[in-house]
Parts: structure tokens; sequence; C-alpha cells
């Protein structure tokens, strides 16, 4: 063949697969995308690095141990993500042939759903629990393995049983990263941690893409069957456009000086004495608690309130605020809902004993009010409380 048809047979090739090779240029592979590995519990992947906390164990490349039976969607084998009531939750990330760069957008999936059955042991009670609450999935840049340099995306909570491919996109805003990290984390807002689980598999390459694009797919129709499918291409999910937290930090704890000054910690009682308070004291009684986001009034703290009612009633000069105070764990707005459901419903109890609804009023303060660090679990439940105010008491 003569050197220039030679030459231009090579053109025309090179024409024709450079869309191609343009294409899979912008395209960022990861290492073992499906998980695959041997079966084994507490056994990072192979390709991934294990990013959960310190002394607790690796996640599980399933299906192997804990009850969880479900198929794959992709391969033979698939990643088990667990969030504990310890407040710890597992997380695994990995070095990116490429970078993200800022200000640019990316697309990519994973195939996800929920087991049914995760049957593990409870780090707080030591007993055998079923991690099968429903969590959310959260991707982060990071410049180093396990830094949460950039929250990109949050899914709704993952509460299908069955896999379902959700599609992330991914707008990095503060910086390039290197490193991608996946984690299974709390559905929000909630006021205490609990056991949960995510499975995922089949993660596809990362597309880079106009940030203008419209999306792959819509959203699947809510009146798809929950029950189980054993098909091998799952249905189709795009997620919600996710809006970046101002600050996000790896564990969602501030220090009371987020608002303010912690204030001062009330008197905790188990009976109440006139001669102890003045107008302006406050109080909290011992055994008066709620369970996580409820507002209902347990059986068990009735004797406390049976307390704060007979002081009432011995002392008709007294006026009180009943006041209603979260931790920092839920948003604002929920906070403050919560707090003052909290306090409505102790005042209305102690009127419908009797008490004058003008003796009796209640304020919701959300999470304002800290009286104790939010870093730790026992702080978080002082905080989380019901305080008493006197507001108005005849001088002795």
């Amino acid at each position: 063949m003569p050197l220039n048809k030679k030459i231009l047979r090579i053109t025309w090739i090179f024409l024709a697969i450079a869309p191609y090779l343009a294409v899979a240029q912008k395209e960022i592979l990861l290492n073992n995308p499906s998980f695959e590995d041997t079966p084994d519990t507490c056994k990072t992947p192979r390709g991934w690095y294990n990013c959960g906390m310190v002394n607790e164990t690796p996640p599980d490349v399933q299906p192997s141990g804990y009850s969880v039976t479900k198929k794959p969607s992709h391969g033979k084998t698939y990643l088990g993500l667990v969030v504990r009531d310890n407040e710890t939750n597992e997380a695994i990330s990995q070095r990116l042939p490429r970078p993200l760069e800022i200000n640019e957008c990316y697309e990519f999936s994973i195939d996800l759903c929920r087991s049914e059955i995760y049957i593990s042991i409870s780090t707080t009670t030591g007993e055998k629990v079923n991690y099968a609450t429903p969590v959310v999935l959260r991707i982060w840049g990071g410049k180093d393995s396990c830094d949460r340099g950039e929250l990109l995306y949050e899914t709704n909570v993952i509460t299908t049983t069955r896999w379902l491919t959700y599609i992330f996109r991914l707008h990095p805003k503060r910086a390039s990263y290197s490193y991608l990290l996946i984690e299974a984390y709390y559905k929000t807002p909630t006021l205490f941690p609990y056991n949960g689980n995510v499975l995922l598999d089949n993660i596809s390459p990362i597309r880079q893409i106009d940030c203008n694009m419209p999306p792959m797919v819509e959203s699947p129709s809510p009146l798809l069957s929950p029950t189980e499918i054993t098909s091998s291409k799952p249905e189709r999910y795009q997620e919600r456009p996710f809006q970046p937290a101002p600050q996000v930090s790896s564990r969602p704890s501030v220090t009371p000086s987020a608002y303010g000054q912690a204030t001062p910690a009330p008197l905790i009682v188990e009976t109440i004495s006139r001669s102890a308070l003045r107008k302006g004291s406050i109080f909290q009684l011992r055994n008066l608690y709620f369970d996580a986001d409820k507002y209902t009034i347990k059986e068990e703290c009735l004797p406390a309130l049976e307390t704060v009612y007979r002081f009432l009633v011995e002392n008709p000069d007294v006026i009180i605020e009943v006041g209603g105070h979260t931790n920092n764990r839920p948003s604002d707005d929920f906070a403050m809902t919560l707090s003052t459901a909290r306090a409505k419903a102790v005042a209305d109890w102690l009127i419908g004993k009797g008490i004058p609804k003008e003796r009796v009023q209640y304020k919701g303060y959300g999470k304002t009010q800290p009286i104790d660090t939010n870093l730790t679990p026992e702080g978080r439940k002082r905080n989380q409380r019901v305080e008493f105010k006197i507001l108005s008491m005849r001088e002795n």
C-alpha cells in the first residue's frame, strides 16, 4: 500500500476513535468498583482503604455474615457499611487516578440498597441487635486518605431493600481532591445514634460533565413495588440535587460556644423545696426525660411531674415556665419545634391536672442554651432536657 494511503487510513482511524478517546480521558476509573473479594466480615475490600473509627471493625465484604444473604447486583460480592449506636460509622476511601478539579462537575452511579437483616453485637449494650435502620450515604472529596475535605453529596435515607442505581453529581467548590471517601451516616435530624446499614455495589466510572447538563435519568415511579427483585440490572434512581451545608465536620458536633457561652447548669432535684428557690431559679427533675425525637410523656416520668404538680398546689403564688431544650444534633427548625412540643406537653399535663394555665407558661429554646459539651453522648443527653423556671414567687 502506498505511503500516502497508509497515512490517510491511519488518519481516518484516528478521527473515528478520537471522540471515544476524549470521553475515556474524561472518565475516572476506580480500583475494584464492584467490591470483588473473598467474602468475609470485618474486611475492607481490595483497592479500598478503611476510614472507620479507631478501635472499630472494618466494613464487610458481603454476602458473608451477620445473616446478610442478598444477591449482588454485579459480580459475586458487594460492600456492607453500618452506623452504630455508639456514634461510630463505617467509611472507605480511595486515591483517584485523576483529581476531581475545583469548579468542575462529575457524575457517576452506585447500586444501593438496605439489608432487612444485619445481626451483630451492639457496642453499647453488648447484646445482639439488628442493624436494619435506614441510613444515608455521604460522598466526600479529600486531599489525603480518610480526609473529609468537602461534602460533595448526601443521599436521602436509603430505605429500599432491592438494588437501585443511584446517580451522583459532584461539584467541588472549595478545592481539587485526589481522594474519594464514601461513608454510611445517620439520617438527620436524629437526636441519638442508632444501628443501621447500607449495601453498595457496581460503582460506575466517574465522568466529567458539563455543569449545565440535565440529569441522566428521572426519579423512579412511586408505584414501584418494594418487594425484592433478583434482576442484575437495578432500576436507575436520580437523587435530588445536593446543596452543600456551610462547613460540615466529620462528626455532627459543636462546642457550647457555637451558641454563646454555656448556660449555667440547672439545679437537678428529686424533691422541690421552696426555701431553695427564688424568682429566676431554674431546676430540673432527675427522672423527667423523653425518647429520641419524641415529645410524648412516658409513664415512668409521671412521678416526677407529680412532684411539680404538688409543689404548685402547695404554693399558689408561684408562676413557672416550662423550658424545652435539645442538643445540637437536629437542624435549628427541628430543634425549636421539638423543644417547644416537649415543653408544651409538660405544661398541658399540669394544666390538665387543674393548675391554672396563667400559672404555667412554656417555651422551646431549641439548641441555643447548652449546659454541657455536645462532643460526647453524655454531654448531649444533659443538653436534651426540660427545665422549670420560677417566673414569679412571693418573697418570704
